[in-house]
């Protein structure tokens, strides 16, 4: 497993559209993605789960990857939320 944490950089946070292209990026990923914020764990390849833990603007995550493209998959995941997600 590798993991970074990351801040969320999106005016409107994980809402709606955010939430549907980090869905999409993950389902892409061989590995499995998973976004930690606070106690919660939540299926990055999952739009559903994403908006559910209405996850706001300036809020820090932790996203961890498993799986045989661990490292690849993370650095993409933490790329695509560090450009803000099409804001």
């Amino acid at each position: 497993m590798v993991s970074q944490k990351v801040t969320i950089k999106n005016p409107s946070g994980l809402h709606a559209r955010p939430a549907s292209i980090l869905a999409q990026a993950a389902g892409k990923c061989k590995s499995n993605v998973i976004i930690v914020n606070g106690s919660k764990q939540i299926q990055a390849k999952s739009i559903l789960n994403i908006m559910a833990a209405a996850i706001k603007c300036g809020t820090e995550i932790e996203v961890q990857c498993t799986g045989e493209t661990e490292a690849e998959d993370l650095k993409s995941i933490v790329e695509l939320i560090e450009s803000g997600l099409g804001e």
